[in-house]
């Protein structure tokens, strides 16, 4: 099934449990349970065949990103660090991506999801949804909300009625954002309890700057919504593209699991965007080894079962 209007370029831990204070109950009353499955899932990587039209974001700085990104480059550095599975995401905002990925997911059994995209915008919308939900690797779907010109899009009229119809589709949203946008989407989830999202990256805080506020607070204040989960990746390249060493995200995480609590915290590369600031062995070390600290069951929480439980996808090893 192909769509019109295919491209649509937009424009320009350490810590316990926390006890949430929020008005958002859980998704269903339910939170993660523990399955005794020893599984580890990057929940956040891209694939893509590079073409100077649809990666106009790769500038100068990203110049190594323009070559092609694929399963086969993907698997020999998953296994060194002996993890299972990943979660693909969108990378162009396309329905063609979502067709391509998939398709690769069918063809690559460790690609546990698919995060795709839909024209929120669009009057097929509710075609796309029925069309693409009909996939079983289809787990959720992705708007760049940072790269909106309003920094109050989470809340507009066009997003809000698109996230209305994701739930009856069994589909997660995953909140792409940066400091600025933390408030509106706080504000969008707490209309929407039983909706499950997951911020990515963070939220991107200026790691490089060593700036925690007011990310950190509203971070906070958004993680009371228990609701929301958090992925433990993208920080590299927030941080000194390689220069950084991994002191340099200890308050980031701290924060983080501070808020969230390790059960709603998930491990992610994003990869191969990392590369530009660390090979992905060393930036999934990053988590790894901070989470050495924690019990040995929120260590498997944060490797892989939340992930799994998250966005419904099995945990069978490989």
């Amino acid at each position: 099934m192909k769509f019109s209007g295919e491209a649509h370029h937009v424009g320009a831990h350490h810590g316990a449990f926390v006890q949430s204070v929020s008005q958002c109950p859980a998704p269903n009353g339910d939170r993660p349970q523990a399955t005794g499955a020893l599984v580890n899932i990057d929940s956040h990587q891209h694939f893509w065949v590079y073409n100077d039209r649809d990666y106009v974001w790769m500038t100068q700085p990203f110049g190594t990103l323009r070559r092609d990104f694929l399963p086969a480059d993907l698997k020999p550095p998953l296994n060194a660090i002996d993890f299972d599975g990943t979660i693909a995401v969108q990378a162009r905002q396309m329905t063609v991506e979502t067709e391509w990925l998939l398709a690769l997911a069918d063809e690559n059994e460790f690609i546990r999801g698919v995060v795709g995209w839909v024209d929120f915008a669009s009057e097929q919308l509710d075609a796309q949804l029925e069309h693409f939900a009909a996939h079983p690797k289809l787990v959720g779907v992705r708007e760049l909300i940072h790269d909106m010109p309003d920094v109050q899009y989470a809340l507009s009229d066009v997003h809000v009625h698109a996230i209305i119809k994701l739930a009856r589709h069994g589909l997660t949203y995953d909140l792409l954002l940066k400091p600025q946008h933390i408030q509106p989407a706080t504000a969008l989830v707490r209309r929407f309890p039983e909706q499950k999202f997951v911020v990515d990256h963070i939220a991107k805080p200026s790691i490089v700057e060593g700036r925690m506020s007011p990310w950190r607070e509203d971070l906070h204040a958004l993680a009371e919504c228990e609701n929301v989960f958090c992925k433990l990746s993208g920080m590299v390249t927030e941080a000194s593209w390689g220069q950084w060493t991994p002191d340099a995200f200890q308050p980031y995480l701290d924060a983080v699991i501070g808020a969230f609590g390790p059960g709603r915290c998930m491990i992610g590369s994003d990869w191969p965007v990392c590369t530009v600031s660390g090979a992905y062995e060393a930036v999934m070390h990053i988590v790894i080894d901070y989470i050495t600290a924690l019990s040995p069951d929120e260590q498997r929480a944060i490797l892989g079962r939340t992930c799994a439980a998250f966005y419904g996808v099995h945990e069978k090893p490989r």
